[in-house]
């Protein structure tokens, strides 16, 4: 076994290797930016090293600081993780290179397959059904558009060398293609040093499956059954289970030795994910399964797969890395009951899941779940990387049931002040299709108007809250007739602030849903997975309200300009895209509010702004004289 183990990621990723690396007695370095110093990853390891400031780009992603760091604690070994540098063949060859242990996937496997249309064309050889489209050398954006037509929308255009649901974008029609390409080229090149694309007919009622597969040095190779990548947004995953739902034994026989056989036509090694799309229109057949991706990396979902098969796979990781043989053989792998993982973001749903940076105040997790987060209460969340707080996974004997508790367990988060997707969560597990086994990638986009909040308190929030400020066990007549009035029924109506605004609520006697707690000196009520602000009004209070447009354009979130569209003195008609805001993986479009003038323009192309940052503003043209 590894004697040292450095662990070239941060987070909840690090700390799941070193949870795994501490229980096999291997001593474990964890490499940090100087953001990242009072992280628990760093806490946890038996020693660190801060390898640069925050951005990725000049700490986790710089090889040579990594390889450093490992020359200086006298590392045996080095993680990637799965994420940053964990696919990058250069490094792994440099890492082999300074006769260290490479935790993952063969050099040349991570080749073979980090190029979508190389990988394609590998699986077409080996017998592995494909998506039709286009992955040809001619990358113009007339060809490539000619290629969209002669497919048929819609399609989805990838970036060759993506991964993470990053440089993805579906086209419907073709008036919309153009402006697609260029903003997942722009993605592409600023994710992946490479801007190429492929395009494949989209899929409609598409299911995402993959599978776990895991190579020895010794030839072996196996799998660990199926995942559903069950709810998606943006081609961001947001649900994941094990096994898919409606999976029957042929069509999993077909897909998992398709897997297989993948993994072995690269010699592959290690942990890896053979991903396919599927046709679910008619259920999950043999036949309509095809090969979109294979990721060389142990994946971010790969908990739920552990849950189903009782087995670590990170263990699996470092006794191949060292040598040994697989664990167990596929006759000896079994599936035993249902898990789901859901991750918890720090968005807001209600904003259009803008991102949602700040201070931890309040982080509490329910129990009963496996919880795998790389924070935790009084830490922050940065700017700096993916907002992913948390991962709840949770397992049950059938599917059913495993949903009840996701869905339980989501609602019972407690998070202030950022704001998280955990009542959007909340809401997705306990539908009634998701229930049912009804899903496809776009699930989501069709429900999205029950599963988002509305932004305003529901009638529990204002009893849970008015019912809080109530005295209780009250033993004088003054504090326990609450309502009371000499001549008339009892008023039962309570004056309540809640986030800002005053509510005038009758309480109706029922009892008071939710968990309230004081937070930093102020009163919070926990509700189904969301948090409010409450208290009695001040005399001062009035209701809240908007007001006209005066045509400033405010940066909604933290970011990046990543594209200007306009110029100073330039005519816009309402609508019009002004500019593009880039952050945590996310691309916001600013648009003019109404007709008019572009007066001011404050942006510029690559320039960091802060939240609520005067971006530009847009003037009503003068009506004319009649």
């Amino acid at each position: 076994m590894i004697e040292s183990l450095l662990i070239a990621n941060r987070g909840e990723i690090a700390r799941r290797i070193i949870r795994t690396a501490r229980r096999l007695g291997v001593r474990t370095i964890a490499v940090h930016s100087d953001v990242d110093a009072a992280m628990p990853f760093v806490r946890e390891a038996d020693e660190t090293v801060c390898i640069g400031p925050a951005a990725a780009r000049e700490s986790y992603l710089v090889p040579e600081k990594i390889l450093a760091a490992a020359k200086q604690t006298g590392a045996a070994a080095i993680h990637p993780g799965y994420g940053f540098l964990s696919e990058n063949a250069e490094f792994a060859e440099a890492v082999q290179a300074a006769g260290l242990v490479w935790v993952g996937a063969p050099p040349a496997s991570i080749r073979a397959m980090g190029l979508k249309d190389a990988a394609k064309a590998l699986m077409i050889a080996a017998g592995v059904p494909v998506t039709p489209g286009y992955m040809g050398e001619d990358q113009s954006p007339e060809h490539l558009h000619v290629q969209a037509r002669a497919i048929g929308y819609p399609v989805l255009i990838k970036a060759v060398a993506g991964g993470g649901g990053k440089g993805m974008r579906r086209v419907d029609d073709d008036d919309a293609f153009i402006d697609a390409l260029a903003s997942c080229q722009r993605e592409a090149a600023s994710s992946f040093g490479n801007d190429q694309v492929l395009i494949e007919k989209y899929i409609l009622g598409p299911r995402h499956i993959e599978v776990q597969v895991f190579g020895d040095t010794q030839g072996n190779v196996v799998h660990l059954f199926e995942r559903d990548c069950s709810l998606q947004r943006r081609h961001q995953k947001v649900i994941e289970e094990a096994p898919a739902p409606g999976m029957d034994p042929v069509t999993r026989a077909a897909i998992c030795d398709a897997a297989v056989k993948a993994a072995k036509a690269v010699d592959y090694v290690g942990a890896g994910t053979i991903e396919f799309i599927a046709d679910a229109s008619e259920g999950l057949r043999a036949d309509r399964i095809w090969f979109m991706e294979m990721n060389t990396r142990l994946q971010v979902e790969h908990p739920v797969t552990e849950a189903i098969t009782g087995q670590d796979l990170v263990e699996w990781q470092l006794r191949v890395a060292s040598g040994e043989p697989l664990p167990l053989h596929q006759d000896q792998l079994v599936i035993d009951g249902w898990a789901m993982e859901a991750r918890l973001y720090a968005e807001n749903p209600v904003t259009g899941f803008l991102p949602s940076t700040g201070p931890l105040d309040r982080l509490r997790f329910p129990s009963g779940v496996r919880i795998d987060s790389g924070v935790e209460e009084g830490g922050e969340v940065t700017p700096y990387y993916d907002p992913m707080i948390a991962k709840l996974i949770v397992a049950a004997p059938a599917r059913e049931a495993a949903a009840a508790k996701l869905a339980a367990a989501c609602g019972a988060l407690q998070v202030w002040p950022v704001r998280t997707n955990a009542s959007f969560l909340a809401r997705a597990a306990a539908d009634p299709a998701f229930v049912s086994g009804d899903i496809d990638t776009g699930f989501i986009e069709r429900h999205l108007g029950q599963l988002v909040p509305g932004g305003e308190p529901s009638e529990d929030v204002l009893q849970g809250a008015a019912a809080a400020l109530l005295p209780t066990g009250a033993k004088d007549p003054w504090t326990a007739l609450s309502g009371f009035r000499s001549a008339g029924e009892p008023d039962r109506r309570v004056a309540v602030d809640v986030a800002g605004q005053v509510h005038l609520v009758t309480l109706n006697g029922a009892p008071a849903s939710g968990v309230v707690e004081c937070v930093k000196g102020e009163t919070l009520l926990f509700l189904k997975g969301e948090a409010w602000s409450f208290g009695p009004p001040v005399a001062d209070d009035v209701a809240g309200g908007g007001c006209p447009s005066d045509g400033a354009i405010l940066a909604p979130m933290p970011g990046r300009i990543v594209s200007l569209d306009v110029a100073a003195g330039e005519a816009v008609v309402a609508g019009q895209r002004l500019l593009v805001l880039e952050a945590m993986k996310m691309e916001q479009a600013l648009l003019a509010p109404f007709d008019g003038i572009v007066a001011e323009l404050s942006a510029q192309v690559g320039g960091q702004v802060a939240e609520g940052t005067v971006l530009a503003r847009v003037e009503k043209r003068a009506e004319k004289d009649s």
